[in-house]
């Protein structure tokens, strides 16, 4: 073997070693529908903390749906609630101090969502998001959310489309985690926290 070929063989070695030793790329899921006062740079900066250890000190208390609970095949989409002690706290910035607020964006459905990301559309770039964040995802085991969305609110009323996604996993467990944080001008200044443990429900076949 020569010093060339016996080099290019040590590089190849070396490279595979150092891609064997590298964390695995987190996957893709795609942005979360968005409602309330939710932007989706301010998503960015959740996603950035999402890998921390899972806190759980001032997680939300979801009020809906409760533990285990079961919905008919023909009920309504439902509103869920929580409530969170990040509303509460008193270390923040008062809001006279707040030079920029996120303007109320619109609730984006879930077939916008899709629709996007086949022929995505350009934002317009919006003031740096200040305030309390939800990012609330429902999955049926596989390694995206089935319905994910991101909301400033205490509750979210599910639209029809996320409701008929949810519907092709009837008979099955689904579970939702909420992760929510504070954050000041894009940036989380509390958390992220999330529930110890996903809260599981069902969607009823009959």
């Amino acid at each position: 073997m020569n010093v060339k070929h016996l080099s290019t063989v040590c590089v190849a070695t070396l490279a595979l070693a150092t891609s064997a030793c590298e964390p695995n790329t987190p996957v893709d899921c795609g942005e979360p529908l968005y409602a309330g006062r939710s932007t989706d740079e301010a998503w960015r900066a959740l996603v950035d903390v999402k890998p921390r250890p899972i806190d759980s000190s001032r997680a939300v208390d979801l009020v809906s749906p409760s533990v285990g609970e079961v919905y008919p095949a023909n009920a309504t989409p439902p509103t869920w609630e929580w409530t969170s002690p990040l509303s509460a706290s008193l270390q923040r910035p008062a809001e006279g101090m707040l030079a920029l607020k996120a303007a109320p964006r619109p609730s984006r459905s879930f077939g916008a969502w899709l629709g996007e990301l086949i022929l995505p559309t350009a934002h317009a770039h919006l003031p740096p998001y200040t305030g309390d964040l939800y990012w609330v995802e429902i999955s049926a085991g596989g390694e995206c959310p089935v319905v994910q969305v991101l909301t400033s609110e205490l509750s979210w009323q599910m639209d029809d489309t996320s409701w008929a996604e949810l519907g092709k996993h009837t008979g099955k467990d689904l579970t939702v985690q909420v992760m929510s944080a504070y954050l000041v001008q894009n940036r989380v200044t509390e958390g992220p926290f999330r529930l110890a443990e996903p809260r599981t429900f069902r969607r009823s076949a009959q």
